[in-house]
């Protein structure tokens, strides 16, 4: 059913249009899985080593917003390939 979809829109535009689509959202979901494990991972972290959760919480969102930063250049890349 996703094939036909995607067949048909690839029928009304270019390829390139479609392409840049499937990138920005593979981006955008490949953000939100890396950012679900570090979320688990730093909370599994703290759960060991509670005197630490400082430091931890601390890498966590540094490294989490590098990957979303990554993400919207991933995203930004896509649309102006249109």
């Amino acid at each position: 059913m996703l094939l036909t979809s995607l067949l048909q829109a690839a029928a009304e535009l270019s390829l390139g249009t479609l392409g840049a689509a499937i990138g920005a959202g593979l981006a955008a979901i490949g953000a939100g899985i890396g950012i679900g494990k570090i979320g688990g991972s730093a909370m599994e972290a703290i759960a060991r080593q509670p005197e630490a959760s400082n430091d931890i919480r601390t890498n966590m969102i540094i490294i989490a917003a590098l990957v979303e930063g990554v993400a919207l250049f991933a995203v930004v890349v896509c649309f102006l390939a249109l």
